[in-house]
């Protein structure tokens, strides 16, 4: 590969990391914000509770990078991560979901830029190495969102993720 190429596969895989670990730290923070109950509060039936959001982030990201990218066995029930009403307190959703991360961006770190090509079918699709990536960061983002917005409708709190951040800096050339 040439060098560009490596850059720019380091570039993805550093960028995939920090995005995961942004939504990891928000997920954390919105955790805070609530009690118990509240995490596993379903607003109606058709409605998923915070913590299965949560048990259902671990399975995705082990099912597409631990298992698929990393190639080990996949052992994913996914209809149980929505079954599940109780049984997991707020320190135990999170230390699963950092648990499963972290071993999934060793596997992202590791991953050789051959593996990052192929192609390989996961659940239904057809992906490539880069496309698991990108689908667990923006299965991660898209899910993260939904936790924040549950959050401040339940405790009523402004997140404040990017707290003394003046976010109003325009971009300069």
């Amino acid at each position: 590969m040439k060098n560009n190429e490596l850059e720019i596969i380091g570039e993805l895989k550093s960028n995939s990391i920090y995005r995961i670990d942004e939504g990891i730290r928000m997920i954390e923070i919105s955790l805070t914000a609530l009690s118990e109950e509240e995490v596993w509060h379903r607003t109606n039936n058709s409605s998923n509770s915070i913590a299965n959001i949560i048990l259902h982030l671990c399975g995705n990201i082990r099912q597409y990078i631990i298992s698929s990218l990393g190639g080990n066995k996949d052992v994913r029930v996914r209809e149980e991560e929505f079954l599940i009403s109780a049984g997991y307190q707020k320190e135990q959703l999170l230390n699963k979901l950092k648990e499963t991360i972290q071993e999934a961006k060793r596997v992202i770190e590791k991953s050789p830029d051959a593996e990052l090509l192929r192609k390989r079918k996961v659940q239904v699709f057809n992906l490539s190495g880069i496309g698991i990536i990108i689908h667990v960061v923006e299965h991660l983002s898209y899910h993260t969102g939904q936790i924040a917005f549950k959050t401040k409708q339940l405790a009523d709190v402004d997140m404040g993720f990017y707290k003394g951040v003046d976010l109003n800096v325009t971009n300069k050339d």
